[in-house]
């Protein structure tokens, strides 16, 4: 199962207008979160386990690297976005959540992270069954004061605006992801990378950089 959709490059991008968040060099990783239960369930985009002291020590034997993930979550993110959830009329009919956070630090590159760098959960993305994603903007309006992405650009997705993205005109490390539409299941999204940032692939990477390409 796959609980993130792959983002589609910027090839696909539609004549609309968008929110542009900064696009984080770290790993994906969804929180479950049920109205009686609370946060119970956490995992990367491919895999699943229980936020318990045993599902967590199997998380970490499974992916070497993220040990200091769930502790992360807990600490900080876990009691607000609870609160949040429970408290905020936007969100009241909600009775299954996921919440999205990329974890990283900074030296983070494709993925991989340095283990000696302080690490860090930003919040980037909530759906809710029987919903869908997060109308962008109300993502900023409700979710803003956490460690959120921060906002690049918001109007109308323009070929002028992703070649700006690309050629570096706003301090990005790797990109953005531009995402728009109604909320629910017609949000749409698509990602930007800079060419420094595909420079830094074929370096890394060789013949292998269009694997963490757009």
């Amino acid at each position: 199962m796959l609980h993130y959709p792959k983002i589609p490059g910027s090839a696909a991008a539609p004549n609309d207008r968008c929110v542009a968040f900064e696009k984080l060099d770290g790993t994906n990783l969804h929180w479950c979160w049920e109205r009686d239960f609370g946060w119970h369930a956490f995992g990367t985009r491919r895999d699943e386990f229980n936020l318990t002291p045993d599902g967590i020590a199997a998380f970490n034997l499974a992916h070497p690297g993220l040990e200091e993930a769930a502790p992360a979550f807990i600490n900080t993110l876990a009691e607000p976005l609870d609160t949040l959830l429970r408290e905020h009329p936007n969100y009241a009919s909600f009775i299954t959540v996921k919440v999205f956070t990329e974890f990283l630090g900074p030296n983070s590159f494709a993925g991989a992270h340095k283990p000696d760098d302080p690490k860090r959960l930003v919040l980037f993305d909530v759906w809710a069954e029987g919903y869908g994603f997060a109308v962008p903007k109300t993502f900023v309006t409700d979710f803003g004061h956490l460690p959120t992405p921060r906002v690049v650009y918001e109007g109308k997705l323009t070929g002028t605006f992703l070649e700006a993205v690309r050629e570096g005109k706003y301090g990005l490390a790797e990109g953005v992801v531009c995402k728009g539409g109604p909320g629910g299941e017609d949000v749409w999204m698509v990602k930007v990378k800079t060419y420094e940032y595909l420079e830094r692939l074929k370096k890394a990477f060789g013949t292998r950089w269009n694997e963490f390409w757009e």
